[in-house]
């Protein structure tokens, strides 16, 4: 299990545990994260899962595809660290990863 953390607005950290290969949205998700709504289900159609990549780990998990990033103009508030977490493949380099949820989603 790869562990994640995700970080509220209000600064409240959010722990996890991933499964190698579920996306952080689907880790989000099946732990009631909140503010991460996920509504197309991981189809990077909807932009509903946006986080920001904390700046340590942005090389880490890398940049977004052409697909992702035409999608993150449809968030709210897109910064350089701004990913769609459906589209972030938890995997063993990602152990310890830290999101930060936005304060509000598209």
């Amino acid at each position: 299990m790869t562990k994640i953390t995700f970080v509220q607005p209000d600064g409240v950290r959010v722990e996890t545990e991933a499964q190698n290969g579920a996306t952080v949205m689907e880790t989000a998700i099946m732990n009631g994260v909140p503010g991460i709504i996920g509504e197309c289900g991981g189809a990077c159609t909807c932009a509903t899962c946006h986080v920001y990549v904390d700046d340590s780990w942005t090389e880490t998990v890398g940049g977004p595809s052409m697909m992702e990033e035409d999608m993150l103009d449809f968030a709210f508030d897109v910064k350089e660290a701004s990913r769609l977490s459906c589209q972030i493949k938890v995997r063993d380099e990602l152990e310890g990863l830290v999101v930060h949820v936005p304060g509000r989603q598209g």
